[in-house]
C-alpha cells in the first residue's frame, strides 16, 4: 500500500502490529481463531488515527498505540458480528469464525474484542471525551447493522443507502480522524475538518467495496463474488442499474426470490455491465475523495496532509 511509506517516518508500524497481536494473547483459543483477522487487515483505521495524531509532535507514541490498537479491535469485532449476520463463509480468504466454530462462539469472540478495546482505553486514561466518541461509534455501528438486517432483499433509496454506509463505514473512519485530532490537541475547526475528511473517505471506501463485491478478484478481496447480493444486501451498483436498465424487472425478480444462486449473481453482473453503473459508482467515489482532500486543514503540519492524501488515493484505486 503506497500510503504506508508516507507514514513510516512518523509511526512505528511494527509496534502497531505487535500491540494488536499482544491484545489477544491472554487466551490461546481466542488468539488462534483471531489470527486470520489480525494477519490480513489493511490497518486503515488505526493508521488514520495515528496519522492525524502526529499533528502534535510532543504527544508520546506510547500513549497513542493503545488507542490505535483499540480502534483495530473494534473493527475486528464488527467484522466478526457482521459475518454472523451475513452468514459469511469467508473473510480475507479464509473461513470465518462463525463457519468454523458456530455463531455462539463468534458472538462471544466479537464481544470479547469490544471489551478488550475498552479495557485498553480505560487503562490508559484517555478521558471521558475519547470514551464518549468511541461509545457513539459502536452505537452507530449497531444502528447500521440493525438497519441492514431489517432491509435484507429490500431495494433501498439512494438516501437510505447513504444513511446505512455512513453509519457502518464512514462514521468509523471519521471517528478515527476525530480522535487523532483530539489526541493532538488541535482546535475545534481543525478536528471537524479531519472528521469531514474521514467521513468522505469512508463513503468512497464503501462505494468501491460495493463495486469490488461484484467485480473484484476473489483471491484479492478474500470474499466470494456477489456475496452481498446473496446475503440480501442491495448496494449502489444494483440501485443504479435498477434506475436505468431495460432489464430492471429481471434484476428485481432476482432480489425478490431471496435464494440467490451463483447463476443469479452472474446475471445481475451482466445487467449491471450493460448500464453505466460502474462508471456512476466510481464517479461518486471520486467526488467523495475530492471532498475528503479539500477538507484537509491547511493550518496543520503539511507533512500530515502529505500522509493523508496517499490514503485517499489508495481508497479510490484499491483492488481489495
Amino acid at each position: 500500500m503506497d500510503f504506508v511509506s508516507a507514514l513510516e517516518t512518523k509511526i512505528n508500524l511494527q509496534e502497531l502490529e505487535n500491540c494488536i497481536e499482544q491484545a489477544v494473547t491472554e487466551d490461546k483459543f481466542i488468539q488462534e481463531i483471531c489470527t486470520p483477522l489480525i494477519s490480513g487487515g489493511k490497518r486503515l483505521r488505526p493508521l488514520l488515527f495515528l496519522a492525524c495524531s502526529c499533528a502534535n509532535k510532543n504527544f508520546s507514541p506510547d500513549k497513542k498505540m493503545p488507542l490505535a490498537t483499540a480502534l483495530e479491535l473494534i473493527h475486528m469485532a464488527s467484522l466478526v458480528h457482521d459475518d454472523i449476520l451475513d452468514n459469511a463463509q469467508k473473510r480475507r480468504g479464509v473461513e470465518t469464525i462463525n463457519s468454523m466454530h458456530g455463531s455462539q462462539i463468534a458472538v462471544l469472540v466479537g464481544d470479547y474484542l469490544f471489551a478488550k478495546a475498552f479495557q485498553l482505553v480505560a487503562e490508559n486514561n484517555y478521558g471521558s471525551e475519547v470514551s464518549a466518541v468511541l461509545a457513539k461509534l459502536i452505537r452507530n455501528l449497531c444502528i447500521g447493522e440493525i438497519m441492514q438486517d431489517r432491509s435484507f432483499f429490500v431495494i433501498p433509496t439512494l438516501e437510505e443507502y447513504y444513511t446505512r454506509i455512513n453509519l457502518k463505514t464512514a462514521f468509523f473512519l471519521s471517528t478515527c480522524c476525530r480522535l487523532g485530532g483530539i489526541i493532538a490537541n488541535l482546535d475545534k475547526a481543525e478536528i471537524e475538518n479531519l472528521a469531514a475528511y474521514g467521513n468522505n473517505l469512508g463513503l468512497a471506501f464503501q462505494i468501491i467495496d460495493d463495486l469490488l463485491d461484484f467485480f473484484g478478484e476473489e483471491k484479492l478481496t478474500g470474499k466470494a463474488v456477489g456475496g452481498d447480493l446473496k446475503s440480501g444486501v442491495v448496494t449502489l451498483p444494483i440501485i443504479r442499474a435498477l434506475e436505468i436498465s431495460n432489464r430492471a424487472e429481471t434484476l428485481k425478480n432476482i432480489i425478490a426470490q431471496k435464494k440467490i444462486t451463483c447463476s443469479d449473481v452472474n446475471l445481475a453482473i451482466e445487467i449491471i455491465r450493460e448500464t453505466d453503473a460502474i462508471e456512476y459508482c466510481r464517479t461518486r467515489a471520486e467526488a467523495h475523495i475530492a471532498l475528503a482532500k479539500n477538507n484537509l486543514p491547511v493550518t496543520i503540519d503539511a507533512t500530515i496532509n502529505n500522509s493523508l492524501n496517499p490514503i485517499a488515493d489508495f481508497v479510490i484505486n484499491r483492488n481489495r
